[in-house]
């Protein structure tokens, strides 16, 4: 296969090159033009609007990066040491873009369980796509960055788990890319029908570089009926790349979701984290985790959305932040007045280990009905508690080493969630490794 030729910036020329070169069915190639018209007709983001104040995007030139990464395929596993004993229903490893990597159990085929990469399911599955992709969940119109990334998608993940369906042991993907002075926009579609079950955990990494880099990610999720699923995707981009995110789950009824984040890398994200509950009965739980440090800036926006009735939110983030790192979270509990019987929580929980850090934690709630169980929220900001350290120190750590075992108390509660054994214990030792040196102000 000739490797395409790499085009600077996001412009007309680089998305009809982009369109040439894939052989993609006309309703995707003519979604790829709808995307672009919108891009084009929607301003930038600038500090004057509310949700990117917090944000400045004025050293982001998005002419800088190249659209197309090299498509040679590399030797070598992408799975992760620690989880090479792990058996999974399947694996999928992309490195830039491109499946170079790729198995599912022989049960999960026979059940009709599909597990691949997302350029292979829009040739081979476009019924299924044509309903689903852009459509229902995130659309190109939502912010500027849906919509270039709505015209540029280069490849990700297609899971569809059959009605009835369980899968007792988890789907597996990482997501790997060179990002110097390259752009990364990655698809996951998961779309799991009435009363199917599964596990699916990915990771977005890439190599530290002196060069910026770019991404953009979107993750859609359609839980049917009844269905339930267990999600967790990590980020670990190097320190140079701006990384854009939009990750969604729409709920049907009696639906059950678990959406989990967990943000290593990168030098700046900003991101939306959102569960739709639009079916009665739906449970929805958010749990996010980030690690900060130098000067990385993350942003983050939350969604529980109840408009079902009876419906269960609950959202737990926590920040571990050092240096000069900063963290913004903004969270809305909304309920419409069909959310009769709405039951949600919202708790922000940050952990400040420098004094140059700063974490700014704005929760909301919109209430339109009357009779609901209860919504209520919660954040914290501050700094090592003196007594802890005090108590701990008293029994012989030194002040680094207590530090160290308040800040893996703080966490473990979002690290146990993690639904793989394996990558709980690679997610502690990496955090573990982030704040060996850091001792507390």
């Amino acid at each position: 296969m000739t490797a395409p030729v790499a085009r600077r910036g996001f412009n007309q020329e680089a998305l009809e090159e982009l369109i040439a070169r894939r052989d993609e069915p006309e309703w995707m190639r003519q979604r790829r033009l709808d995307a672009w018209k919108i891009y084009q007709a929607t301003p930038m983001p600038t500090r004057q609007d509310e949700e990117w104040r917090r944000t400045d995007l004025r050293r982001l030139k998005l002419d800088d990066f190249d659209t197309a990464a090299a498509t040679s395929a590399v030797g070598g596993t992408l799975v992760p040491p620690a989880e090479r004993n792990e058996a999974f229903a399947g694996f999928l490893g992309l490195r830039n873009a491109q499946a170079v990597e790729y198995r599912v159990s022989d049960e999960a085929k026979a059940r009709g369980v599909i597990f691949c990469d997302l350029a292979t399911a829009v040739r081979e599955h476009g019924d299924l796509l044509r309903e689903s992709f852009m459509t229902l969940v995130v659309k190109p119109e939502d912010t500027k960055f849906t919509a270039l990334h709505g015209a540029f998608w280069d490849n990700g993940v297609f899971v569809y788990v059959p009605r009835g369906v369980t899968l007792e042991q988890p789907l597996r993907a990482i997501i790997s890319a060179d990002m110097r002075g390259k752009a990364s926009l990655s698809h996951t579609l998961i779309v799991m029908e009435e009363g199917s079950e599964a596990v699916y955990a990915e990771d977005f990494i890439s190599p530290e570089s002196e060069t910026v880099g770019f991404s953009s990610r979107v993750l859609e999720i359609i839980a049917r009926d009844g269905a339930k699923l267990r999600y967790i995707g990590t980020q670990r981009w190097g320190r140079k790349v701006y990384d854009f995110h939009e990750e969604r789950a729409l709920l049907e009824r009696d639906a059950q979701v678990t959406l989990q984040t967990i943000e290593l890398g990168s030098q700046l994200s900003k991101g939306r984290v959102e569960s739709l509950l639009r079916g009665n009965g739906g449970h929805a739980k958010l749990l996010g985790l980030y690690i900060e440090d130098g000067k990385q800036h993350l942003d983050r926006y939350t969604l529980q959305d109840h408009v079902g009735a009876n419906c269960v939110s609950d959202l737990l983030y926590k920040g571990v932040l050092t240096d000069e790192a900063r963290s913004i979270f903004s969270g809305m509990i909304r309920v419409h007045p069909t959310g009769i019987g709405t039951a949600a929580y919202q708790q922000n929980r940050n952990l400040l280990l420098s004094r140059h850090a700063r974490a700014d934690s704005i929760p909301n709630l919109e209430i339109g009905a009357n009779d609901i169980i209860g919504c209520s929220h919660g954040a914290t900001v501050g700094k090592v508690d003196e007594e802890q350290l005090f108590y701990l120190m008293c029994r012989g750590l030194s002040r680094l080493d207590a530090t160290h075992l308040i800040v893996e108390g703080f966490v473990d509660p979002i690290i146990n969630e993690a639904p793989i054994a394996s990558l709980r214990d690679s997610l502690r030792q990496e955090i573990r490794d982030r704040v060996s040196t850091v001792e507390a102000y």
